[in-house]
């Protein structure tokens, strides 16, 4: 099993920043990808972003130059900066990390989920 533990979540002017954190442990040899999906209220799950163990990043279009995923092996740690907050970024942020199994086949695992408000 994988346990996540998120943090950095709250609320935050237009504008301001905000930085999130996902740390993992327990059995972590095999996950391939980690990341944020973001859940608002009538509006779809959307992938934010992710980082996979080789370093490769991906980002949703809607956050591209303004989210930067990063990552501290030493820490089993992923970082999301997150710059220029609208509100529209206003959801519940939900640490993922992919693990696979067998080919073609993963197990996703899941952090406690955190809000992230953006409001003047």
């Amino acid at each position: 099993q994988v346990q996540l533990v998120e943090s950095g979540g709250g609320l935050v002017q237009p504008g301001g920043s905000l930085r999130l954190s996902c740390a993992a442990s327990g059995s972590i040899f095999s996950i391939y990808a980690m990341g944020w999906y973001r859940q608002a209220p009538g509006k779809q799950r959307e992938l934010v972003a992710r980082i996979t163990s080789g370093g490769s990043t991906n980002y949703a279009d809607s956050v591209k130059g303004r989210f930067t995923i990063s990552r501290d092996n030493a820490r089993n740690t992923v970082y999301l900066q997150m710059n220029s907050l609208k509100s529209e970024d206003t959801a519940v942020y939900y640490c993922y990390a992919r693990k696979v199994v067998e080919v073609s086949t993963a197990i996703h695992y899941w952090g406690q989920g955190t809000q992230v408000t953006v409001s003047s």
